[in-house]
């Protein structure tokens, strides 16, 4: 985790209260409760879903997080992708596979399969693309980060709601 304290959730509702066990089990990280410490990746997601949703209007949710706590703290297990990878791009592969190679973790970190990167990920899941080429690609993308916490507990205990910001 960086040494940011903010981190936000692009969403079409207000989320005081995030839940772990909502959404999909085969995003990129798996099934939990996503943020970002990038406010202009979260405000982009917010509006990408209410774009699809059209009725409605897109909210970033802020959060405070504490991150000496957390860091302080031992029993978490986390996984932290500082780049897009071999180990990255399994892990999302194996996530879209459905074979949840997020089970067992706490705390999942790292790069977005966005835009800029999703048609490497597709066409490598697909066996369209080796390996090779799709990590060929993915050098030239730019890392945007991502938290996927799978854990209640972490939300509990070290995130908390500060505001929601319609936009």
């Amino acid at each position: 985790m960086s040494d940011n304290h903010t981190l936000y959730h692009g969403a079409t509702a207000i989320v005081r209260e995030p839940l772990t066990h909502i959404g999909r089990p085969d995003l990129d990280f798996g099934q939990g409760f996503y943020v970002t410490n990038d406010r202009e990746q979260a405000i982009s997601w917010a509006k990408t879903k209410a774009t699809r949703k059209k009725t409605l209007k897109p909210i970033l949710n802020v959060y405070h997080f504490d991150v000496e706590a957390f860091e302080a703290e031992t029993r978490y297990v986390k996984r932290i992708f500082s780049r897009y990878d071999q180990e990255w791009l399994d892990f999302i592969a194996g996530s879209r596979k459905g074979q949840q190679p997020w089970k067992g973790l706490d705390w999942i970190e790292g790069g977005i399969a966005n835009d800029s990167v999703i048609s490497t990920v597709d066409a490598y899941v697909d066996g369209i693309m080796t390996v090779e080429k799709a990590l060929d690609e993915l050098v030239k993308a730019n890392l945007r980060h991502q938290v996927c916490i799978t854990n209640q507990v972490i939300i509990d205990k070290y995130l908390t709601f500060v505001e929601e910001i319609e936009l």
